[in-house]
């Protein structure tokens, strides 16, 4: 894979990651509501998005991080499902909730490039 998708990847990550902090409403309503401590869980996840984000940067620590972002995708999918299925999101579009489910596996492939 090329540098710019790298950067791209990357900022795409940091960027998410300060959303969590600028916007913690969406993360919190897609937040299934077996998961504890809900707030604590967008902080979290917030920093991991930006940490391995710039992360992915500095050839060191290039592949453990893209490796916790797989990680992270896969732990933060019971959010999209819930997002997916869940009565509250019926206003949003199909194509949207239901979409953003085979994006992670696009998400996943593309940080496993980086491995």
């Amino acid at each position: 894979m090329n540098s710019l998708s790298l950067y791209v990847q990357a900022f795409v990550y940091v960027a998410a990651g300060i959303n969590h902090f600028v916007s913690p409403r969406f993360y919190l309503a897609i937040m299934p509501p077996y998961i504890p401590a809900h707030n604590l869980m967008v902080v979290l996840s917030g920093v991991a998005e930006i940490g391995l984000g710039l992360g992915l940067l500095f050839p060191a620590t290039r592949s453990l991080s893209a490796w916790g972002l797989i990680l992270l995708l896969i732990a933060v999918f019971p959010a999209n499902i819930y997002m997916a299925t869940a009565d509250q999101f019926a206003a949003i579009s199909p194509w949207i909730r239901w979409g953003r489910l085979p994006v992670q596996g696009l998400l996943i492939w593309w940080a496993y490039q980086y491995t």
